[in-house]
């Protein structure tokens, strides 16, 4: 992996892989929902939006030609913390696809035609999540642990919210966040190092301006994660839920363990989890754990979806399964987790596009690059005792959220939560 900088300071990550042909390229800003206001929410999706929508130089159908003429992709994502443009395509068209990122950062007009068209295909994203259950009830289930504000804050915004987007708001909110200190530019594959770094230094070194309002989220105080216990009615044909606790940063040296312990208890077809409620059980179709970090905090939760007359039993499996984990563990299991874990990992890193988000991540929580043998280290550096810390220090059954969307009722849960 190497590092350079633009000339305005902007930091460029690059990985080689050999034996593939593509390259993909990302240009990430450090702005997601967690930063928007409430009035404003859905604005960081927004923007992602809006920059495929056509530049001072290209039509948005122009876009969409060029990159299919390459036989490329070009897309974007806003997370809670963060909003990408990448661009996947042959090592051969590696200049067009920066002409094109750098194109769409730089130049989108945000044309106000353009906005009120937006603002009803965002509406109707905004409904079909809503219409999905099994993606709902991970919004619901943020907003009940962080609130209407800051991680709890919905990716997409609310029809109102967004409705309410001007063009103003549009370029208010990139001079406050699209500046030079607030990007990291990676790109992953059958790389030219020099070449790669030269072209993005023609088309973005010389953009000077700062974000006005950079966020600096390690010097505000860490986000609190509050217990509850919530139903949310809806006329569904299954009971979706989600049961979690706090997790860790980012950054925390307990990631590791705290991985394994994810792993073990609702990661793949050989999960505690999985074996129990739905192989041994026959309770659910669908059930997993997940890890999920930031800058200052994190959750390890819990999904299922399951039917009406079963939820409860659900609840007080999954409940019973976190209890017993630090009497029942046993070293094989760690050493299988281990296994599974870092295959997990590795297959990953064979996608350039996998290996380019990867070493972006790094860099923007890290400040540094982690290579694949690093990660390795650190998962066979786990022992049993250090699980058992994680159990000891996490999973406190009175310090918990259960968040149920569904036809459910909050009085059947009194006897369990």
């Amino acid at each position: 992996m190497k590092k350079g900088f633009l000339d305005n300071g902007i930091p460029v990550v690059m990985e080689r892989m050999t034996g593939v042909r593509s390259v993909s390229m990302g240009i990430w800003v450090k702005v997601g929902a967690r930063y928007e206001q409430l009035e404003k929410n859905g604005i960081s999706h927004f923007v992602e939006h809006m920059l495929f929508k056509g530049t001072k130089n290209r039509t948005q159908k122009d876009i969409a030609i060029e990159i299919d003429s390459m036989g490329g992709d070009i897309n974007a994502f806003t997370s809670r913390e963060n909003t990408t443009f990448y661009v996947k395509l042959l090592k051969d068209f590696t200049s067009q696809g920066i002409d094109i990122l750098s194109d769409i950062y730089l130049n989108s007009l945000l044309m106000e035609e353009d906005i009120k068209k937006e603002q009803e295909i965002i509406g109707e994203e905004i409904k079909m999540v809503e219409d999905t259950p099994d993606e709902y009830i991970h919004d619901l289930f943020y907003e009940d642990i962080w609130g209407k504000d800051g991680l709890g804050m919905n990716i997409l915004g609310t029809q109102d919210s967004v409705n309410l987007l001007t063009r103003g708001d549009l370029v208010r909110h990139m001079d406050n966040h699209y500046g030079t200190n607030d990007i990291v530019i990676s790109a992953a594959g059958n790389v030219d190092y020099e070449a790669i770094l030269k072209s993005f230094n023609e088309k973005l070194g010389f953009q000077k301006t700062s974000s006005k309002e950079t966020v600096i989220i390690k010097e505000e105080p860490p986000t609190q994660f509050k217990s509850s216990v919530r139903v949310h009615k809806k006329d569904l044909s299954e009971v979706h839920l989600c049961i979690g606790v706090r997790g860790v940063k980012q950054d925390s040296m307990l990631r590791y363990p705290f991985l394994l312990l994810n792993t073990i208890v609702g990661s793949g077809v050989s999960s505690r989890l999985f074996q129990e409620i739905r192989e041994n059980r026959g309770l659910a179709y669908t059930i997993y754990s997940f890890l999920s970090s930031y800058h200052d905090t994190g959750v390890f939760g819990v999904f299922a979806a399951t039917g009406k007359k079963k939820y409860v039993e659900v609840i007080e499996t999954i409940l019973n399964e976190i209890k017993s984990l630090k009497d029942t563990l046993t070293e094989k299991e760690l050493q299988r987790a281990k296994s599974q874990l870092k295959g997990n990992i590795l297959l990953n890193m064979e996608s350039s596009s996998g290996r380019m988000q990867n070493i972006a991540r790094q860099e923007i929580y890290y400040g540094r690059h982690y290579p694949p043998q690093a990660i390795i280290r650190g998962i066979d550096k786990v022992k049993l005792a250090h699980i058992h810390d994680i159990i000891d220090g996490f999973l406190h059954p009175a310090q918990k959220v259960i968040t149920v969307l569904g036809p459910a009722s909050l009085s059947a849960l009194k006897g369990i939560c």
